[in-house]
């Protein structure tokens, strides 16, 4: 069984929002796969895509505690981290640009840094750039600040790319899968 988590804040005031991509993305996933509707689970939101043994989870926590949803899901269900993928924000890469990743550490992503917290560093991330504000903007409020409906159009082919290729992703580990993760 693999578990695919999207970071993210909740409630509507965060739709949206640069921090919101991992949540954008897996309701991607779950539209494509035909998933079924989300449930709350513990500190979560969980869907099971029916055609593969896999759980989307959107934490319920706030960014900054999203391992304890993380580490919740993953002892129920025992998914072992190996077997996690983690998509999140990366104010570090330009709008339009995707990576994976195994392993390693935070870069300063408190949510990413919680899930270490809880289950350790070797799972799986697909970052997705949300480009880096000028000075003239805090980091706490560029990344809860809306998109231009220019960048959406560019994340939609984004999201796109993941929920296409996020199976096979998930049963082989292959980042080569996401070759074309620069479309800005």
């Amino acid at each position: 069984m693999q578990l695919i988590v999207g970071l993210g804040n909740p409630g509507h005031e965060y739709d949206g929002t640069r921090h919101n991509v991992g949540f954008m993305s897996v309701d991607r996933i779950a539209e494509r796969h035909k998933a079924a509707g989300f449930k709350q689970h513990g500190n979560g939101s969980i869907a099971s895509l029916s055609q593969s043994k896999t759980l989307l989870l959107k934490p319920t926590t706030y960014m900054n505690l999203s391992g304890v949803a993380v580490l919740s899901v993953s002892s129920f269900y025992k998914i072992p981290p190996k077997d996690i993928v983690v998509i999140h924000d990366d104010i570090d890469l330009p709008i339009g640009v995707l990576r994976p990743k195994f392993g390693g550490g935070h870069a300063g992503h408190n949510g990413i840094r919680n899930i270490i917290e809880h289950i350790g560093p070797d799972f799986h991330r697909l970052r997705i750039g949300v480009g880096r504000p000028d000075n003239k903007i805090d980091i706490i409020n560029y990344v809860v600040s809306k998109f231009a409906s220019n960048e959406l159009n560019i994340l939609g082919k984004i999201f796109d790319l993941v929920a296409d290729n996020i199976l096979q992703f998930t049963a082989s580990g292959d980042k080569t899968v996401f070759a074309q993760g620069q479309l800005g």
